[in-house]
């Protein structure tokens, strides 16, 4: 997740399901345009220029890595490593990525994170009740996790979670791969989707964070825990939109719905989950919430070293690409919506209207092919 600008290259072949139009052929170079990189700075209301890789890699060296900070609080011994493959954009570092350590069976759980070490609602507000008061009402529990992260990078290394908020910095909010989300994409970008009905969901998405961005300041004042931690920070002042959206961009890509649990802990940010494991459309293995940790039981067997994947639910490719930036070429949830109707001006309108009900469809009807 990237707290920050998110940017790369992207290749529109890589979309056949989302009606480009024939008319015009993308720019190859266009999606490795630069764009103004601003990062979050430890202090309470600065914006600074993103830091290089060789600041990063000093940090890494002091640090350790994700995994490392893991054990050294309480993730017990797992079947994972974590491992890196280069980015397309020679500019950004490695991506890295969760591959077994070990021969996998079936049925093998792969790791068992604690509930100590996920970000949930429930962590972030401090009670289930307030919580489920806010995201009941007018803010999603995303926009709610996003402000928390973004507050929580305020602190730079004082904050117990850097060590997960660099990694998601380091993986700039991009799956794996290396796509960011046509949410965060400009004007001129969305242009190629021009004919798609996936542009009008990326337009009315972005209007939807654009609310909750208006609703910030009333979250921070009701939900106690936030007031307390950070009263004199009134989210709209300290975080720019702009800021606020690739935050909320970012959550949306790596956030885990966990089943069967209460409303406060349904949304999770899991380290070793999303964006470190890649999705699958047909793909049965699950982050499940289980006695006091998030685990995920591998469905099918892997080699030492072969990258983890999981399910990423039943998803069009348009909500693939809106939410996690990738589109599935095996995916049996992709539907091509298309609406028929009877002819108003058919002298045998009523006829063919009364046999079309007795069959259970509408005058207008939408059929998913």
């Amino acid at each position: 997740m990237e707290l920050t600008c998110l940017h790369n290259k992207f290749n529109l072949s890589a979309l056949p399901h989302l009606s480009l139009p024939s008319s015009k052929n993308p720019n190859p170079r266009f999606f490795s345009r630069k764009r103004n990189n601003l990062c979050l700075a430890s202090t309470s209301d600065t914006l600074v220029t993103g830091s290089g890789n060789e600041v990063s890699s000093k940090k890494d060296a002091e640090f350790g890595d994700l995994k490392s900070w893991m054990h050294k609080n309480g993730l017990p011994p797992c079947k994972v490593v974590l491992k890196e493959r280069p980015s397309y954009d020679e500019k950004h570092r490695p991506i890295h990525y969760v591959a077994a350590c070990e021969d996998l069976r079936a049925g093998d759980v792969a790791f068992s994170v604690p509930n100590s070490l996920v970000v949930t609602l429930e962590r972030v507000l401090g009670n289930e009740t307030v919580a489920e008061l806010l995201t009941t009402n007018k803010l999603s529990e995303l926009a709610c996790l996003a402000l928390y992260l973004m507050y929580e990078k305020k602190q730079g290394k004082k904050s117990f979670w850097y060590p997960f908020i660099r990694e998601l910095d380091r993986q700039r909010g991009r799956g794996q791969l290396a796509v960011e989300s046509p949410l965060l994409w400009s004007d001129d970008e969305l242009a190629y989707l021009t004919g798609s009905p996936t542009k009008a969901e990326i337009l009315e998405r972005a209007e939807g964070i654009k609310r909750e961005y208006n609703e910030l300041d009333t979250v921070w004042f009701m939900a106690g825990s936030l007031f307390q931690q950070y009263p004199y920070d009134i989210p709209t002042e300290a975080f720019p939109f702009e800021i606020f959206k690739q935050a909320f961009v970012a959550v949306q890509s790596c956030v885990v719905h966990l089943q069967k649990v209460p409303l406060a802990r349904r949304f999770a940010l899991v380290p070793l989950g999303p964006p470190l494991l890649a999705y699958r459309s047909n793909c049965k293995a699950m982050l499940s919430a289980v006695a006091g940790a998030v685990e995920l039981v591998v469905d099918r067997p892997y080699k030492a070293g072969e990258p983890i994947v999981v399910w990423c639910g039943p998803q069009p490719n348009s909500k693939l690409l809106i939410n996690y930036g990738f589109v599935d070429d095996d995916n049996s949830y992709d539907r091509l919506v298309v609406e028929a109707a009877l002819n108003t001006e058919d002298p045998q309108y009523q006829d063919k209207r009364l046999v079309v009900q007795r069959n259970g469809k509408l005058s207008v009807q939408a059929f998913p092919v």
